[in-house]
């Protein structure tokens, strides 16, 4: 067969799939409608039409996928942590800040946001804009960072338990996580260099931004708050 005869077949047979996977009759009168989920037959016998559905997705209701396996109480208590504003979950333990220094290199904290938090090279931690400013919708070339963005000192315990060290995450000790929470406000200013960080603590830390943010009930209407 020549080349140009295989092209012709292949283009018409790209013009006529599409056309058989839709709806089309043939000559005994039988229609089919083909969908992503069911398959309707109509069949003219004697004038009354015969209608079978046939499920395109055997035992949707209970869908198999051949992986994962259910999650146990324990994995799901593992992942159910949160902490909300007001200090709510807050787990028991203590650290100083002397500490949340130490566990800054140890955890290798250090690496990514340098020694104070201000150094890099990802993101900065440290610094205060003066007067506790908050310009950030005109000059766009301000860094946010613990000092003069983050709202509340409850949910950085929260993200830095959950999410950090960035490479192995949650594998710092509640004890950890309230050391070096305290660090992060040391270096802001925040707390003093002899501090005791503990749930109290991370909850009576007032925050420079934590009167920026407008809280959000969701209730609805012309006005989300």
């Amino acid at each position: 067969m020549s080349r140009a005869r295989v092209v012709s077949r292949l283009l018409t047979l790209t013009v006529l799939m599409p056309m058989l996977a839709a709806c089309g009759a043939d000559e005994g009168g039988r229609t089919t409608e083909s969908g992503a989920s069911a398959m309707t037959v109509t069949t003219a016998s004697g004038g009354d039409p015969q209608t079978s559905q046939a499920s395109g997705r055997a035992g949707a209701a209970q869908p198999v996928y051949g992986f994962g396996t259910p999650a146990t109480e324990s994995q799901i208590a593992a992942w159910d942590i949160d902490i909300g504003p007001d200090g709510a979950g807050l787990p028991p333990g203590q650290g100083t800040v002397a500490e949340g220094l130490e566990v800054w290199v140890r955890h290798r904290c250090i690496l990514c946001h340098g020694p104070t938090g201000r150094e890099g090279p990802n993101d900065v931690l440290t610094g205060r804009i003066p007067g506790d400013e908050f310009p950030f919708a005109n000059d766009r070339s301000l860094r946010s960072t613990v000092g003069n963005y983050w709202p509340y000192a409850t949910t950085l315990f929260d993200y830095t338990r959950r999410a950090m060290p960035f490479d192995l995450p949650g594998t710092m000790t509640d004890e950890e996580v309230y050391a070096v929470v305290g660090a992060m406000l040391y270096f802001n200013d925040l707390l003093p260099a002899d501090a005791i960080v503990d749930s109290a603590t991370v909850v009576d830390t007032h925050m420079p931004a934590r009167n920026r943010f407008v809280p959000d009930n969701r209730t609805g209407g012309p006005e989300i708050r």
